[in-house]
């Protein structure tokens, strides 16, 4: 499997029967997975969704946005429970261009990428066993 490392913007190979979960980066060192969201924006959001192989949310968010703020900690909580995908997030205030080009009309937003891919989203705010069920069906879209 291929991963972009977040720390250093590398690309990786993650042998497939090696847990994502341990595997460091090459050049820098640095963990490829997270327990926690990763932060994405116009420098680096097609570069890690292009060239990482491993499935990825992303929420699109805005700080002024309430609903925004109240899933914000549901989205990490489930992060740090998830194992195998990767959770980012995108500040639509601080990423327009990205924001545009993703054509996110509403907010929040969940997308579910996959090797590059749309595979699914979602809009409006998730509690925690709406974001798992929402998680669910799109590993099943793999």
């Amino acid at each position: 499997m291929q991963i972009v490392c977040i720390h250093c913007e590398a690309i990786n190979r993650v042998p497939d029967d090696r847990p994502l979960n341990e595997a460091k980066c090459g050049k820098c060192a640095n963990s490829l997975y997270q327990h926690h969201p990763v932060t994405l924006n116009d420098h680096n959001f097609f570069r890690f969704i292009e060239k990482t192989e491993s499935p990825i949310i992303v929420d699109f968010w805005a700080d002024w946005c309430a609903p925004c703020r109240n899933m914000a900690p549901v989205f990490s909580s489930v992060a740090a429970e998830s194992q195998g995908i990767i959770f980012a997030k995108v500040d639509t205030q601080d990423a327009q261009q990205i924001s545009a080009e993703a054509m996110i009309r509403s907010l929040p937003t969940l997308v579910f990428f996959n090797k590059g891919q749309e595979v699914n989203r979602v809009s409006g705010g998730l509690n925690a066993s709406q974001m798992k069920a929402w998680i669910m069906e799109c590993v099943r879209q793999l």
